[in-house]
């Protein structure tokens, strides 16, 4: 505070004293926010500040090269299924990210991979599956990811391991890449650890090799100079960047990403019912948005800052959200990523269900189950078998339990006597709505 304005205070009486003060706590903060906005956040600057970044191997080099569009960047996914999870989700968006920002992405699919499995976060081995299989869930892939990254005029790429580790010889492996590699090294790595205890076979072994062969093919093909990964991926991603230093004896960059955990610590993107797909046939657009409509109030704002594209300025008028405004800050979150993944229109379609349902009404987008024939004796279904055919639950022990503590309703009517019976004509035509606890609805017809 200058003298003239020390001067003016010690001489003035308290109210303009307070008036001066006042004056010059506005001023500060009008210089503030001048130098804020004239410090113009970078791209890694962003990318820490909404909690994204785990490890890196050369902060400077990697602040440089994704700041300035200088990146070529690619981020693994094994087709281990026929559909992208939401455990894929916030990798596709840090891809969007950086290219946005200039930087070219490249999506590998694990087609070769995929044949061995990896064994990061697992206890037991994973499922083995047929080429056929593989290639069927490696076309999925394809079509899912371009709602993410624009593939056009090259400005991404998406290539499949296959191409190069199918066709190696084994020998020529050992000696080239395997000499490359300690064994008490790898040992030590987190992602083999687990698998020790119950037996970890040669060929999930092998996978670290695998994956540090692919970054070292993809530097040499197309100048790919940064990994990124899951933290659970630290391990394999400092093995790619050492076989590059060792074999061509240049610097390449691994950077990994937060995992999406929830406030107990374990991974989300998982229900009652197995993962949160971005499949629509898997997982409809309003079950997607309900999931993220449900995420507990010490997760929301997380998820908000990590894997939104809404600016941080308005998400941090959002810390001080309680109560109903909370609420509010799930509402932006299931919208905003229903829109990602599914389009606009069917993020409206889901939200003005929810607020239908939710409000007492109906919707034609409501989820809905269909209960066979088969379902019926002699044209009658129980309540245990009515919950747990609308899919409320995954076993009819859970059905039992849930209607026995008063948490399932059919037609507006709570169902208080596990024996209840309903005939089958109530549920021809449009079908009935059978409600499970507060936020679970189904409108269940007959085929």
């Amino acid at each position: 505070m200058n003298c003239e304005i020390i001067a003016c205070i010690r001489g003035a009486p308290r109210q303009r004293q307070n008036e001066v003060l006042e004056y010059e706590l506005r001023e500060r903060a009008a210089i503030r926010k001048m130098k804020r906005e004239e410090t113009k956040m970078t791209l890694y600057d962003e990318l820490v500040a909404r909690g994204l970044i785990a490890q890196v191997t050369d902060e400077a080099l990697i602040k440089d090269l994704i700041n300035n569009g200088k990146a070529t960047f690619y981020i693994g996914f094994d087709p281990t299924a026929d559909s992208l999870h939401v455990g894929h989700f916030m990798a596709l968006c840090l891809m969007k990210r950086l290219q946005m920002a200039g930087n070219k992405p490249i999506a590998l699919i694990g087609g070769g991979t995929a044949m061995i499995g990896d064994p990061s976060g697992r206890t037991d081995m994973r499922k083995m599956l047929t080429p056929e299989q593989i290639q069927h869930n490696v076309d999925c892939f394809k079509k899912q990811m371009a709602r993410f990254i624009d593939f056009s005029d090259d400005k991404a790429l998406l290539v499949n391991n296959a191409d190069w580790l199918l066709n190696l010889n084994y020998v020529e492996l050992l000696r080239e890449v395997g000499a490359c590699f300690s064994v008490n090294n790898m040992l030590r790595a987190e992602c083999y650890k687990q698998r020790m205890e119950k037996g970890l076979s040669f060929l999930e072994f092998n996978y670290m090799i695998m994956q540090s062969y692919d970054f070292y093919m993809l530097y040499q093909k197309y100048g790919c100079n940064l990994q990124f990964g899951g933290n659970d991926q630290w391990s394999n991603m400092l093995g790619g960047t050492e076989l590059i230093r060792r074999k061509l004896d240049k610097d390449a960059s691994a950077m990994t990403i937060t995992l999406l955990l929830n406030s107990e610590g374990k991974k989300m993107g998982k229900t009652a019912s197995g993962a949160v797909w971005l499949d629509p046939d898997k997982t409809s657009p309003y079950d997607f948005y309900q999931y993220w409509r449900n995420v507990d109030d010490a997760d929301v704002l997380k998820c908000i800052r990590m894997l939104t594209f809404l600016p941080l300025e308005e998400i941090d008028k959002m810390d001080s959200w309680e109560g109903a405004q909370l609420n509010k800050a799930k509402e932006i979150l299931a919208y905003e990523l229903t829109k990602l993944v599914h389009g606009e229109e069917e993020a409206k379609k889901a939200e003005a269900t929810a607020k239908a349902i939710f409000t007492g009404g109906d919707a034609a987008n409501m989820p809905t189950a269909k209960l066979e024939a088969d379902s019926f004796t002699d044209d009658e279904i129980d309540a245990i078998n009515l919950v747990f055919g609308a899919g409320l639950a995954t076993t009819k022990s859970e059905a039992r339990r849930t209607i026995q503590q008063g948490g399932v309703s059919v037609d507006g009517e709570k169902v208080a006597d596990i024996a209840a019976k309903f005939p089958k004509s109530m549920f021809e035509g449009d079908g009935v709505v059978v409600k499970k606890g507060k936020k679970s609805f189904v409108k269940v017809s007959v085929n």
